[in-house]
């Protein structure tokens, strides 16, 4: 969460911003007052409310040309920056969309692209080539490396968005959709894929968390694989087939912290 948010709208309406955030008729909301409520950061993306009126504004957009020849609905354009933001957003190639929350000391490396409705929490690293997905929630200095995948979801309109807990490092590569929740200190190894159909393997306590459950606290996953639970287990041994699955192979001490060590000069 971010502490001591400006609730003051862009048109400087303090009201329509306490009226949203406390949750009163938000989908009787013009997309304006949302949208400025979800840039400041005083409304969450997470339920299915704020999605109805997201929805709405893409019904209702019209299609526009905007810099560079590229061309969008009216209601969904780009962010624009200015210094006083102190967000880092390196040339050339990302893209913010509009209804996308960027706290200060966020660092974004291009190309990146964070859709509208997702939250992004300070200190946080986006590196390159890496998708945050429509009404994704990310933490405080959570590292998103190299083309990280981090799912949307605006339909259906009740499922869950993926959230990043703080202080969180999810190595390159890896693949994170359908509501997964990722706990605070978690490290997911390069090339993970963690969904809802997926089971995590926990060798530490030697337990199998059901389908779409969340990361623990501070555990790191690596890509693992395992033999295939069907009638023909054994043809499919035979053939060499193995499916990918996450697997818990310790949990974050002090080796591991020093491994993660982020360099602030970078930021």
């Amino acid at each position: 969460m971010v502490d001591n948010v400006d609730k003051v709208d862009k048109a400087g309406n303090r009201e329509n911003i306490e009226n949203i955030e406390n949750m009163e008729n938000v989908e009787n909301c013009s997309w304006e007052e949302v949208k400025n409520a979800l840039e400041t950061g005083a409304l969450r993306a997470s339920n299915s409310s704020v999605k109805k009126v997201i929805l709405r504004a893409f019904r209702e957009g019209k299609l526009v040309e905007i810099d560079n020849g590229y061309i969008d609905k009216h209601t969904m354009l780009p962010q624009k920056f200015s210094l006083d933001r102190n967000i880092r957003i390196v040339p050339a190639g990302s893209t913010v969309r509009t209804g996308a929350y960027i706290a200060p000391g966020v660092v974004i490396m291009p190309p990146s692209y964070v859709n509208v409705g997702a939250y992004v929490d300070e200190g946080t690293m986006i590196d390159s080539h890496v998708l945050v997905g429509s009404c994704a929630q990310i933490g405080k200095r959570v590292h998103l490396s190299a083309a990280v995948q981090i799912g949307g979801v605006l339909e259906p309109i009740g499922d869950r968005p993926v959230t990043i807990e703080d202080d969180a490092f999810i190595g390159a590569g890896a693949i994170i959709v359908e509501g997964i929740l990722i706990k605070k200190r978690a490290v997911i190894a390069p090339g993970v894929v963690l969904s809802k159909s997926l089971r995590i393997y926990d060798l530490v306590n030697e337990v199998v968390l059901e389908r779409g459950a969340a990361v623990p606290e501070g555990a790191v996953v690596v890509a693992g694989v395992r033999a295939p639970n069907c009638s023909n287990n054994n043809w499919a041994k035979a053939q060499g087939i193995y499916l990918q699955t996450p697997v818990i192979v310790k949990y974050r001490d002090e080796k591991s912290d020093a491994s993660l060590t982020l360099e602030e000069a970078l930021r």
